[in-house]
């Protein structure tokens, strides 16, 4: 799709940051592209305007994004335990 138009969905700090929240949006199914300064992208800048990276998507998929981003930043994503420590009996893991 060569005229695919993309919306910044997020901006983070830090390639890493940006790393994480590409793989996990891709693992939900949505193409991903990392638009960062490149000399903050050379000198491995994670702080102020060169460390800063935007994260795309492809316009029709840009709702459904930010819902999972939005989701994510709420801990909705996080894993539960089956059994909290106090409903565990004395010598169960």
């Amino acid at each position: 799709m060569p005229d695919e138009k993309w919306e910044i969905v997020d901006e983070v700090y830090g390639e890493l940051q940006a790393e994480l929240l590409r793989g996990f949006l891709e693992a939900q199914g949505i193409q991903v592209v990392l638009n960062q300064e490149g000399a903050g992208r050379a000198y491995g800048l994670n702080v102020g305007t060169l460390g800063q990276v935007q994260i795309l998507v492809p316009s029709h998929a840009a709702a459904e994004a930010r819902q999972i981003l939005d989701d994510y930043y709420k801990g909705n994503f996080e894993e539960k335990d089956s059994a909290s420590p106090e409903e565990s009996e004395p010598g169960e893991d």
